[in-house]
């Protein structure tokens, strides 16, 4: 439920004319080259009827955005998940009522109460699939795309910035790096793992402190993330990152880890790239 009422990153298209006329030509290329459902027993002029079936989308996909959607995109803010996927149910259904309907008409099918519920419980089954479908891999795909704002470099800013993890043991040194140098942090009991480039490879020392007291001490610099329970990574050695809502897994440099991003801070994530 928690995924529906997230806000739906995808303005609306502002070229519906365009839209309708190429939703048409496919559903007509569909009909009169492929010819399925039957359609190559019809003894009539295929292309022209294949044509109508093609007018009738795109009249359906037009009339649907200028109607409905455009409405609901003005009064309905924010626009969530739900509310897209409510819609895109709801033009599958539109169009295929209509396409019914003229299927019956030009076929002389008999419309029978039982035939038509019939074929609209098995066109909102298909129309869930494809809403689901669309709407899960836009949304994912734009949670991808947000992760490349991660890249974004700030490496010559931070150029001669030196950070310092305090270790609380007496006896033990401090550890000062040049922040670009930080890969990421990870909390093991009573220590904190540091890993950061040295020579040109991953380094690893263990400082005894909590990640609390490390991320109040570098909390001026923004491109440090808390992206797990256990660990802190620094954005800008993000060499790349696969997942989906639930998590992600990021790669760093030349560092052969994999850093979590756990579905608990994937929240956090999104409002620290927006």
């Amino acid at each position: 439920m928690s995924f529906l009422t997230r806000t739906y990153p995808f303005r609306q298209s502002k070229h519906w004319l365009r839209d309708s006329i190429a939703y048409g030509v496919v559903l007509w290329a569909i009909l009169y080259l492929l010819q399925p459902f039957g359609f190559s027993m019809y003894r009539g002029n295929k292309c022209l009827t294949a044509a109508i079936f093609g007018l009738v989308t795109s009249g359906c996909y037009a009339f649907y955005g200028w109607a409905v959607l455009n409405p609901l995109f003005q009064h309905v803010k924010p626009w969530r998940i739900w509310h897209n996927a409510c819609t895109v149910l709801g033009l599958i259904l539109f169009i295929a009522i209509c396409n019914f309907l003229l299927f019956s008409f030009i076929f002389h099918f008999p419309i029978k109460p039982r035939f038509f519920f019939m074929f609209l419980y098995w066109t909102a089954i298909i129309g869930i699939i494809l809403t689901t479908a669309s709407t899960g891999i836009a949304y994912n795909r734009f949670l991808r795309d947000q992760m490349e704002t991660l890249l974004n470099k700030t490496t010559e800013e931070q150029k001669d910035i030196l950070i310092t993890i305090h270790d609380t043991n007496v006896r033990a040194d401090d550890l000062c790096i040049p922040i670009n140098d930080l890969l990421y942090l990870e909390a093991r009991k009573n220590n904190v793992s540091v890993c950061y480039m040295q020579e040109g490879k991953p380094t690893y020392k263990e400082v005894h402190t909590t990640l609390t007291a490390v991320i109040e001490e570098l909390n001026d610099y923004q491109n440090i993330f808390q992206c797990h329970r256990s660990f802190v990574v620094n954005v800008n050695n993000i060499t790349s990152a696969r997942g989906n809502s639930n998590g992600y897994q990021l790669m760093l440099a030349t560092c052969p880890d994999v850093i979590p991003v756990s579905r608990a801070y994937v929240p956090r994530l999104k409002a620290f790239i927006a």
